[in-house]
């Protein structure tokens, strides 16, 4: 079921690319550009935040939902997918967070970012 409503919005925003600001929320947004997105992204995440302080579940389910879509909507922007972020998760799976972080951190040190 989450594989399907993540397809669908997937081809909703990519057919929101083509479609006239005046039509569509996302479409508007990406003819604002990468700075309105990401603009928005930090919106979602404060209000996320607060909504955890508060401790109401469905204000963070919510505000959760918000941040997850206009995530989405970045991905789509860049010409990158749910998928992708799916796949790098399932390659962390099993993976120590210490380890993991630990080589990215070795990775960034090395010159022309070989590794």
């Amino acid at each position: 079921m989450s594989e399907e409503i993540l397809k669908r919005l997937t081809e909703t925003l990519e057919a929101r690319k083509t479609a006239s600001p005046d039509s569509s929320y996302v479409a508007k947004l990406y003819a604002k550009g990468l700075d309105a997105i990401l603009k928005k992204i930090g919106e979602e995440a404060t209000e996320t935040v607060m909504a955890a302080k508060d401790g109401q579940s469905e204000k963070i389910i919510h505000e959760v939902a918000d941040l997850w879509f206009h995530t989405l909507v970045l991905l789509s922007h860049e010409g990158l997918a749910a998928q992708d972020v799916l796949d790098e998760l399932a390659r962390r799976e099993g993976v120590s967070g210490i380890e993991e972080k630990a080589s990215r951190s070795k990775k960034s040190e090395m010159p022309f970012g070989e590794g």
